[in-house]
């Protein structure tokens, strides 16, 4: 009875003793059930990856991927695995018949405690080695493709006279295999070892170790194999010294060539040779042999493959390092000039005119009109209070540039272009619940796009397509639902059974703002994954750790699953062997809208190449925002745009084409896999229009060209004529300069404008204007990619960006003109994107000011004067053309004045200090009636002329 009420029957177990029993029940069950998790979560991501891959139609990636790494990880981790166990079973099989039994002995208490336990341990042992070594082969499945699939670039390099192809695909998987082989070895030797010592085969005695003559063989065998893979290690080094970073440059100098590369070939017959040794000594049953050939090996290390370079470097090369290193400078230049494509880059010396006549001002007409004057990276406000229409819809910090051509026969212009995408953030707290944020605001809805050379009446965008339904110039063949974008939510759960009511917001209708007020729809498209059975909800209930997956009636026999949204991220899975440009862009191509997206293909075993910092390289004032996306710290010293993708908004179908038809990366991972990339005659007429230089690789290459734009290895040498990219003026915390696209007549090239990636260099002491770089863009055009470099002299007079924006700052025209915005503490003046154009034989720099208004909410900037600098003079106004022809004291249809009448009226001579001011003031206020009326023309020569007066009436005061 006692036993019904919680008393035990029986005796008493002694105390601890149920906690025992209870203990040793729950803690297998709890690892049994932390390891069914983490196999059930490894069988959640694969399982969902595959569903992923076949609903974009990539499902051969999955399991290329997928296999190679099982082979890999079964493959290299067993066999680990096997060779250790066996050397450790040998060992076993090798221990004395008798074994010391002293109790103070630690080898026998070792020994005491493993022998019951050994085939576990074993097991554990093997488990443990096979997971470690499988997983690390595993992770390099990408080396191991390219070694098996990789081809030839065509080009030797200069010292070994081998093919590129075998540093960039044979190396690197070479050298994981001496690592790995070197690993086996090591940790064989210590288990061996181990083993040896606990069953007695080594003792520790007064003289040290004593080895049974078993325990001595193998052990030396052990070590000669390692030193014979040591050997096939410094085979290795050699080409190493052609890839691996150096201190002056990378590849091979005068002391690798005439002392390393030498010291390796000496160090590998001396590794055959003691091995040879080791062998020999376990043969002979002597420790002497092995004992000599471990000291030559080392001796030799430290003398032929230390000290010997140290003394030729220090003693030979040092005191006459330029005429040593002249010819590997120049094999350095000539790699690296290749291996970033910039070896066919057009430098010309361009004596820049700081000055233009009436004349030469008309014939540059067409570049100033196409040129874009508003700025992505501050026009985004106004687009977002403009084009927003509900509070759910966002736009991007930093908004896009591409050409379109708005009617049939036009020349290409310019627009700003963003996609009008979904946002979360923007719902009232009551709306943010679950099946809201999961099944009814589920996409975004059409593209924004402004005039990019033109201001409406007020400053504000001239729109070109705006508005809910679409109303504009590009022409939708389907309604332009954004599914797929760059703000799309985490995951959506759409479609719903035929006849049933839809429930996705759709269209915006009326002025209440809820979702009352707008239509609803259901997706039809084919992207995402079907989840309408409970196997596909229970999965994915897991991979978001969300119940409602599996327990909601919103989740029907119709419904997809929407996620991996980001087109970045959709390319990055399709093709996890290229890296990523950090702008993605939306463009209108044929009736619907898509994401562009630029690939590359990289490597950092381009021989005698300098290596580049991905994520150093690409940094600027755009990458410190949430727009662009910064590139990974990797060092390359190899790259290629060569696949361009394209995203569907709606559907999220992911299209690859091969752009670089002759890089040999792309080439093996084509035969890695095929039909995975399109070829390059796939790409439609619409599409082709809308690709464009990629800024990512033009980022790449700015910086290579810093140094690389000089082809002389002696001048190289002496650095003299290094360039550094400018800080942005409109930036923070030192930020560099972005590039900028822009439509630009190039000097020396016929027709034009042509959209254009364009840069400036500094010199490295100095702030004025080295050079203008710009690349055409244009990927319809014969010249794309055609880098031109206009160098200028090195006594240029023409400003760098931060001089002429102190300029600007300082004109005293400007800084009148924006006094009354200035004055109130309502309104802000932001200045934009300090642009560079080429002009009249001439740089021009453009720069749009922008007011926004802070008293009320919901204000945004708009464009209130461009201001313009060519040469000295600095002028403004609503238009670039008017701005320019203030800048040149230039009247519509008049030539430039002369130094001696530039400045307008002079003052008349012996005049008093008031009659001085009073002068002035009346200039003043002539100039504020011509800014009233418009006439900046006016206003500036008046404020100039003030000026003057002002300065007669300090002399006279004197």
């Amino acid at each position: 009875m006692s036993g019904i009420f919680g008393i035990p029957n029986g005796p008493t177990p002694p105390r601890g003793q149920g906690f025992d029993r209870r203990r040793r029940v729950l803690v297998p069950t709890l690892v049994t059930l932390a390891g069914l998790l983490f196999l059930g979560s490894i069988f959640t991501n694969i399982w969902t990856d595959r569903l992923w891959y076949r609903s974009v139609g990539y499902g051969s990636v999955f399991s290329t991927m997928l296999v190679t790494k099982i082979l890999l990880f079964v493959a290299l981790g067993t066999l680990f695995a096997a060779l250790v166990l066996v050397n450790a079973f040998l060992a076993w099989r090798l221990r004395p018949d008798v074994m010391p039994t002293r109790r103070d002995d630690p080898a026998f208490r070792y020994r005491v405690a493993l022998v019951p336990i050994a085939r576990p341990v074993v097991a554990v042992l093997a488990l443990v080695l096979t997971l470690f070594a499988g997983s690390v082969s595993a992770s390099r499945w990408d080396t191991f493709q390219l070694w098996r699939n990789g081809g030839r670039f065509g080009l030797r390099d200069p010292h070994f006279h081998k093919d590129a192809g075998f540093f960039v695909f044979d190396f690197p998987w070479l050298q994981f295999v001496a690592s790995y082989l070197f690993a086996v070895i090591v940790l064989s030797v210590l288990v061996a070892a181990f083993v040896h010592y606990i069953f007695g085969n080594i003792r520790f005695g007064g003289r040290g170790p004593s080895l049974t003559r078993g325990a001595q063989i193998h052990l030396l065998v052990l070590v000669g194999l390692g030193v014979l893979i040591r050997g096939f290690t410094y085979w290795l080094n050699r080409f190493a010294l052609a890839v691996e970073p150096s201190t002056l440059f990378d590849g091979i100098g005068y002391t690798d060539a005439n002392a390393r590369i030498p010291s390796q070939n000496i160090l590998v017959v001396v590794a055959i040779v003691c091995a040879v040794l080791f062998f020999a000594g376990a043969l002979m049953r002597s420790w002497i042999l092995p004992g000599i050939s471990l000291s030559l090996l080392i001796l030799t290390s430290v003398l032929i493959g230390g000290i010997w370079p140290f003394v030729m470097q220090s003693f030979q090369v040092k005191p006459s390092e330029p005429d040593k290193e002249a010819p590997y400078i120049a094999r350095n230049i000539a790699a690296t000039r290749h291996a970033y494509d910039v070896a066919d880059a057009q430098k010309r010396n361009y004596s820049a005119k700081t000055s233009l006549t009436g004349e030469e001002l008309s014939r540059t007409a067409a570049s100033r009109v196409s040129s874009r004057l508003l700025d992505p990276t501050l026009i985004a406000p106004a687009f977002e209070q403009l084009q927003q229409v509900r509070g759910y819809y966002t736009m991007p910090e930093t908004l896009d540039v591409d050409r379109y051509r708005l009617k049939k026969g036009d020349e290409p212009q310019d627009l700003i272009i963003a996609a009008r995408e979904l946002n979360l953030a923007g719902l009232q707290p009551s709306q943010r619940n679950w099946a809201n944020e999961h099944t009814v605001y589920t996409h975004g809805y059409g593209v924004v796009a402004a005039r990019g050379n033109m201001r409406g009446p007020q400053g504000s965008p001239v729109w070109v397509e705006k508005d809910i339904p679409p109303v504009g110039s590009l022409k939708f063949k389907v309604p332009p639902r954004i599914y797929f974008g760059e703000f799309s939510p985490l995951y959506s759960i759409v479609g719903q059974p035929a006849g049933a009511a839809p429930i996705e917001v759709d269209i915006p209708r009326g002025d209440g703002g809820g979702k009352g007020d707008a239509t609803q729809n259901t997706y039809n498209g084919t992207g995402g994954v079907p989840v309408g059975g409970l196997f596909a909800k229970t999965l994915y209930a897991f991979k978001f750790a969300e119940p409602n997956i599996v327990l909601s009636s919103r989740v029907n026999k119709a419904s997809r699953i929407l996620y991996e949204r980001h087109p970045r991220d959709r390319v990055k899975k399709v093709a996890p062997w290229l890296t990523i440009d950090g702008d993605t862009y939306p463009a209108v191509v044929d009736g619907r809208v898509v994401w562009i997206v630029d690939g590359y293909t990289t490597s950092n075993h381009y021989p005698y190449s300098q290596h580049r910092s991905l994520r150093e390289a690409t940094d600027d004032t755009l990458t410190h925002g949430a727009a662009t996306v910064a590139l990974p710290t990797d060092q390359v010293n190899y790259i290629r745009n060569s696949v361009k993708a394209v995203v569907d908004a709606y559907d999220g179908s992911v299209d690859l084409y091969q752009w670089d038809r002759k890089d040999p990366v792309l080439k093996a991972w084509m035969k890695v896999f095929p039909g995975v990339v399109q070829p390059r005659t796939a790409i439609s007429q619409p599409l082709l229009e809308h690709l464009r230089y990629p800024v990512d690789l033009f980022k790449v290459q700015r910086d290579v060209l810093r140094e690389y734009h000089v082809t002389d290895a002696q001048t190289f040498y002496e650095g003299s004529e290094r360039w550094k990219v400018p800080e942005d003026p409109a930036g923070t915390n030192s930020s560099l300069q972005p590039p900028y696209y822009l439509s630009i007549s190039r000097p020396g090239e016929k027709g034009g404008p042509y959209f254009s990636l364009t840069t400036v260099y500094l010199p490295n002491s100095r702030q004025n204007l080295a050079s203008f770089v710009s690349v055409n863009s244009e990927a319809t055009n014969k010249d794309y990619g055609k880098l031109q470099i206009l160098q200028l002299p090195s006594k240029t007079q023409v400003g760098g960006p931060s001089q002429i924006a102190n300029q600007f700052s300082s004109d005293q025209g400007l800084k009148q003109a924006l006094l009354p915005f200035s004055q109130g503490s309502d309104a802000v003046i932001q200045r934009g994107n300090l642009l560079t154009l080429p002009v009249g034989d001439g740089l021009l720099y453009v720069q749009p000011v922008y007011i926004k208004r802070q008293a009320a909410e919901g204000t945004y900037p708009v464009l209130q004067f461009v201001a313009a600098s060519f040469g000295k003079d600095v002028g403004f106004g609503q238009t670039l053309d008017e701005a320019l022809r203030v800048a040149l004291r230039l009247e519509r249809g008049e030539v430039q004045p002369t130094e001696d009448d530039e400045g307008g009226e002079e003052p008349a001579a012996g005049k008093t200090t008031s009659q001085y001011l009073e002068e002035a003031s009346a200039r003043y206020s002539e100039a504020q009636d011509a800014l009233k009326a418009g006439d900046l023309s006016t206003y500036q020569r008046k404020i100039d002329q003030m000026n003057e007066l002002i300065g007669q009436a300090q002399k006279a005061l004197e």
